[in-house]
Formats: C-alpha cells, structure tokens, sequence
C-alpha cells in the first residue's frame, strides 16, 4: 500500500508539471521536414493603385518530388485589413506582373503545354482574378515577361534557332526543328565554336532572344534580337532588359563577342520596339555592363557596370547613361569612392534619386543616392564623374533585395530574410524620424546609431511553421586574419543551447569565393538545419568575400589557397578561444564549389578536422581548365591559361597534395554540372579510395552545380549530416 501511494504522490506531483509543459508546448528543432513545408517567396510587384502586392510564392511536396508555384496577394497596409491570399490553383503559375492600368495581370503557366504567357482581368476592389486567356503558343515557350509602359506590348524571351529568323514563318521553323531534335533517333550533335554547352545543359544550337508581342494578341510575336548571339545574356538572377517609358525602344544586354565563355563582355543595345538594328551604346567598355532601368522621366538610363575585362568579380558600379547627351556617368566613383557592389536599381518616381542594395558586412542594406544636377568632370574611358555627389545614405537595414517604389511614392516595398526566416515582403516609409537627409561619412557603409526606415512585414505565409521551432540568433565576431586583415565570422549555437556543455562544431566554407555569409537564408546550405541535431556552426568570410570591399576581393586572385586558407585557420582558432563551448576535438568542415574546393585544399594541408565534406569542388585545377564553360573565371584567377602560366594551376591544385591525405572525406558531385565537371568528384574519390583513405561518393546523376530536387535534397541532408556524425559523436 505505501508503495502504491509513493506512486501516487508522484503522479500527483509529476500531473501539474506535465501539464504545464503541454500549455507552454516548448520549441523543438528545425528539422529538414520544416524546410520544405515552407513558401519560397518571390519578389513583391505593387498594383498601379497602391492596394495590393502581387507576388508568387512556390510549394514543395516532397512525396510528389515536385515544386510548384502559385499566384499570391496581399493589401499592401497591412493594417487595413486582410492577410495573403492564394489567387490561383492551376499547375504552376509564376512571374507575375500588374499591366499599367491595373487591370490585368500576366503571368507564366505551362497548364496546356509547354511554358506561355497568360492574361488575366483584376479586380482592384476585391484583389481578385477573373478567367485568364493564353496569349502566345509559341513552339519554343515564354520566359520573363514584362509589360511596356504604356501596356501595348509584352516582351518575353524564349530559347530559340537563330537561324529561322531567316525563314518565311519563323514559328513554323522553330516547331520544325524542336520536333526533329526530339524524335530523331540520332542524339548526336556536331559543334564548330565555343560554347557548347551552359550551367546544367546543353545549348543544341539554340539561343535566348527577346521578343515582342501585342498585348491584345494581333499579330505574331517579333523576335528583337534576331542573331547567333543570346539577348539577354545568361544570369542567375535579374533581369537584364527594359522597355523605355513612351514604349518605343527596349533596352538589352547581349554579349557579342566570338568566344563568348572567354569573355564578360556584356554590353547595353538599344533597338526600336518595332524592330529594326541595334545600337551599341556601351562599346568603350570591355568589361560588363547590364541590368538596365529606365528613369521615369525618360532621360536616363541607370545600369551596372564592370570595368575590368574577364573579371566577373570586379566591382559593380551604378552607372546613368543620358539619352539626351549621350554621357556616361558614374554615381560611384571618384571624387568618393562607393566600394561595394551594387545589387538591384530601382528609380524614384520625380526620377531624382535611385535606390539599391549593396552588400555590406553579412547583410544587404538599401541605399539612396541623389541623381548630380551640376558640372561633370571627365573619367576614365567614356565615363564621366560628378564633381560633387551624394554619398549614399543607408535607408533600411538587415538583408534586402527586389526594391520598389509604391505608387505614391512614399514607400518601399522589398524582400527581406535572415538567418531565422527565408524571404518575406516588408515596407518601409521613405520619411523617417532621424538622418532623413545625413549621408554616411565617405568609406562608411552603415550608420548604426542612426534611427533609419524600419522594415515591416507584410506578409506572414511561414508565422505558423516558425511558431513551434527554436531559431536561434547568428553571432557576429571580428578577428585579424591573414597579413593583419580584419574578417568577419559568425557563430550559431545549436537549439537548447547549454552554455556549461562541449558542442561539436560543423565548419561551413562558402563558394565563389566571390560570396559571403550572413544574415540570409538558404535553402540548399542551410545554417539553422545544420546546428539543429546539436552543433555549434562556425561560418567565415575570408578573403574573395563579398561586402568588405574590393581589394578584399582581390585578394584571392591568383592566390586560392594562401591568404583565405590563413583566414579561414585563423578564424576557427578565434572562435575555439572566444567560445568555450565549442569542443575544438570534435570539428568538421564542410564547402560547396569554392567552398568545395577549400575542402579538397584543407585534405592535403591540415589534420585538424575529424571529417571533411567535399561538394562540386576543384580537384586537378588543370582539367577543371578544360571542362567548365565559363573559360573567363579560370583565366582570370589562375592568371591566364594552363599552357601560359603552368606553374600557378600547379601551385594551387588540390591533387598535387595527394600523399597528404588522410581526413575522412564525403564527396558529392552532379552530372549535370558543367561548372565544375563531375570529373573533379570522380578524380578526388580515386585518389582518397587508392590512398585508402575512409571516404564516401554521393554522386546524383539528375542535378547540375546545385542539388534542386526535393527527394535528392532530403537524401543530401540525410548523407552529410550522417557522415558528420558518424566521425564527431560518441559511438
């Protein structure tokens, strides 16, 4: 009896502490699950009234295997009622965007076949759509449309054969040879020039243009850009065309140049949206210019310019072309001196000042900047610099991208993530309490006492996901790194974090090396999902990163595995010190692409690490040469080509440290990824099975640079953190 009383008391005393446990529901781990249940939201695009922000927003189902996008809308005062909608259900529908009046909304869906442009009528007062009609059948599909300003047209683009240009229905030649291509039983192809093949595929003969068709459908398409070139030329992110204001010209990037992977140089052509010859409005540059934007008022053209031919890392400056005038002005260069990159550009609407980002110290910050109005002095090449200009002032803090200005324009209205949450759609009012009008000291980049515009979401769609799980804050520390540089690093603790306890310490390297870690999301290398099974993660920004600067850019060049390997040794020893928490005997490190590559380098340099992961990395630097399709990034950091400057690919070749190997290593590599061959993978597990060192091969025949599918992604997570464990908890 007394024991079943003994039982019962504890009962009695364990019922309330249960139950208050089950009120307070306590936060659990991320877990890879969470990562694809959440929306992956893209840019915001504000209807003409100022009520509504259209966007898409893409679902995973990881049973299907698939991701699929929808439309979605949400007030644009949130405090006027009323949350996100979803306002479409069909297959796919993406790219989004308000026709000038407001009353119909474009949109890409493939629901009756192949990929095309879709109209549909808007109704403001409710923020709904009505049927939608297909607007073109184009044999080669539609891609980025956007709508001309004055709403009578609708550029696209499409992947097309440059020769049925020539043809008497270029349509009827294009469906021609798609049909023969795939039902010819002979896969073969014959090639006479560079390049073959881009990314994760191969070309086949066919190029991007950009095309032109009515908006009421009369008519056929108009291929602008007609030639053996792409227009646009290829980019991973942006867009890199614009229709001026009255509608009658299109501005595009296009590179011309005969061995076009050798070369970045991109330049700006201008062409009637009626068709006709281009113009060459940037032929002084033999570096890149792109991502052209028309002012308001129709006198300038904003775009992004690089100075440095073959360098795709050189900095991007903010450049006005005057219409009137015919001058290049650059609004970041001398007398001050803008040493960041410039990302996205977006004009006021009185056409006075321009808005973008920059990256800045592991986050993305917007920035204004005034349009000069007084006398220029001249510059370099056909560039000119204002005599006196407006240092930026930093408008919004944190990590931002795709900027617009709402109708009125009082507001901005961007992207924003962080370390704890992937993309969201916040605003921000352009009047603000303090440094409304006080530039930033030139050399400075952020104001941190400074009270500027405060970011405010708009959109909720992962709220309830991220409501049961711990994220935890990411750490900033700053160390001296290599010949007494300053560099930044990062910590994230592990959910549940104790203090008193040893962690193991997984070790992420970033690719590039041009790139930078941050206060930013990341579906692919994801630092939370990481640190969730009980690890500190450590994060570097070593030499060759992104938002310190251009000469900590260069840095790198010609120099892979000198000043950023220091970096990076130099930054973990810091954090072993400033972080007792971190078990400095239980340690791996882990890098994709460049990061990849510092794996491969750290195999045959260091033992310091229980395991490595090695992920679409350098191996034989010389092969690698040979085999990627974007020649101009070798030849550029390796200082010209294999058969002239020999010694250097041989300097900094991971397979030249053969004998050094001994560290446990995980490689995983593509097929289809034609920036670092899938050679570079199968060449390093040679090596590390030959000199019987433990290692693994996750080889994936259907991905290229990146791993993209759902099911393959699951088991990319499953495999590197099993071999992390496997090598740094107990037994």
């Amino acid at each position: 009896m007394r024991r079943l009383f003994a039982v019962f008391v504890l009962f009695a005393l364990v019922l309330p502490v249960a139950s208050l446990n089950a009120q307070t529901s306590p936060k659990r781990p991320l877990t890879f699950d969470d990562l694809m249940a959440l929306k992956r939201v893209g840019e915001p695009n504000v209807s003409p009234d100022g009520k509504w922000v259209l966007y898409q927003a893409t679902d995973v189902n990881l049973d299907a295997n698939t991701k699929t996008t929808h439309l979605w809308i949400v007030p644009l005062d949130p405090k006027g009622g009323g949350e996100s909608r979803q306002l479409t259900t069909g297959p796919g529908e993406s790219g989004p965007k308000f026709s000038p009046d407001g009353k119909q909304v474009l949109y890409l869906s493939s629901k009756e076949g192949g990929q095309q442009i879709w109209l549909a009528p808007f109704d403001s007062s409710a923020g709904t759509l009505g049927d939608a009609h297909k607007l073109t059948s184009f044999a080669t599909e539609a891609d980025g449309a956007i709508w001309s300003p004055d709403g009578k047209n609708i550029v696209f683009v499409s992947s097309i054969y440059p020769e049925c240009d020539k043809a008497t229905d270029p349509a009827a030649c294009n469906a021609k040879k798609l049909d023969e291509v795939e039902h010819s039983k002979v896969k073969a192809q014959v090639w006479t020039r560079l390049v073959y093949r881009h990314w994760d595929h191969y070309l086949n003969g066919q190029r991007s243009h950009i095309f032109v068709v009515a908006s009421d459908g009369a008519g056929a398409p108009l291929d602008l850009t007609p030639g053996d070139y792409d227009a646009p030329v290829f980019s991973l992110g942006g867009q890199d065309y614009a229709v001026s204001p009255d509608g009658k010209e299109l501005a595009y990037a296009s590179n011309h140049e005969i061995v076009e992977m050798a070369s970045t140089n991109n330049d700006l052509w201008l062409v009637p949206i009626t068709g006709g010859k281009a113009h060459n409005i940037t032929p002084f540059n033999q570096g890149s210019d792109s991502s052209p934007v028309y002012s308001p008022d129709g006198h300038y053209i904003a775009y992004k310019a690089q100075f440095r031919p073959g360098y795709e890392s050189d900095r991007f400056r903010l450049i006005l072309f005057d219409r009137t005038t015919g001058k290049h002005i650059s609004l970041t260069e001398t007398p001050k001196t803008f040493d960041r990159w410039i990302g996205g550009i977006t004009w006021s609407l009185d056409s006075k000042k321009m808005y973008f980002t920059a990256e800045n110290k592991g986050e993305n910050p917007i920035y204004q900047v005034a349009i000069p109005t007084g006398e220029l002095m001249n510059g370099d090449g056909g560039y000119q610099w204002p005599v006196t200009s407006q240092w930026p002032q930093q408008l919004v803090g944190g990590f931002n991208d795709a900027v617009s200005v709402t109708p009125d324009g009082a507001t901005l209205v961007f992207n924003r993530m962080a370390i704890a949450h992937p993309n969201e759609i916040y605003r921000a009012p352009l009047v603000y309490s303090q440094c409304r009008m006080a530039e930033l000291e030139p050399g400075s980049y952020d104001r941190a006492a400074c009270l500027m515009s405060r970011g405010e979401a708009i959109t909720h769609v992962n709220d309830a996901i991220f409501a049961g799980i711990e994220m935890q804050p990411q750490e900033s520390f700053w160390f001296t790194g290599s010949e007494n540089a300053k560099v930044q690093g990062f910590v994230l603790r592990p959910p549940n974090f104790d203090a008193k306890k040893k962690y193991p310490v997984k070790f992420l390297i970033h690719g590039g090396p041009q790139g930078a870690w941050g206060d930013d999301w990341n579906f692919r290398w994801n630092p939370q999902l990481f640190a969730a099974n009980g690890y500190v993660v450590v994060t570097i920004n070593p030499r060759g990163s992104t938002g310190y600067g251009q000469k900590f850019i260069d840095d790198i060049n010609g120099d892979w595995g000198g000043r950023a390997y220091e970096d990076l040794m130099k930054g973990l020893d810091h954090a072993e010190v400033k972080y007792p928490f971190i078990d400095k005997t239980r340690e791996c490190a882990l890098g994709a692409s460049y990061g990849g590559y510092m794996i491969n380098w750290i195999l045959g340099h260091s033992d310091r690490f229980r395991c490595l992961v090695s992920h679409d990395g350098m191996f034989n630097a010389e092969s690698a040469y040979g085999a990627t399709e974007e020649l101009w990034f070798n030849e550029w950091e390796f200082k010209g080509q294999p058969w002239t400057n020999r010694a250097l690919y041989q300097k900094w070749s991971p397979h030249n440290y053969a004998a050094n190997f001994k560290t446990p290593t995980l490689v995983i590599h593509g097929q289809r990824d034609y920036r670092l061959d899938v050679a570079e993978g199968f060449q390093l597990f040679t090596t590390l099975q030959r000199r019987g060192v433990e290692s693994k091969m996750l080889y994936f025949p259907d991905e290229g640079h990146w791993v993209l599918k759902p099911q393959n992604s699951r088991l990319w997570y499953q495999t590197v953190n099993d071999w992390v464990d496997q090598h740094t908890k107990p037994r």
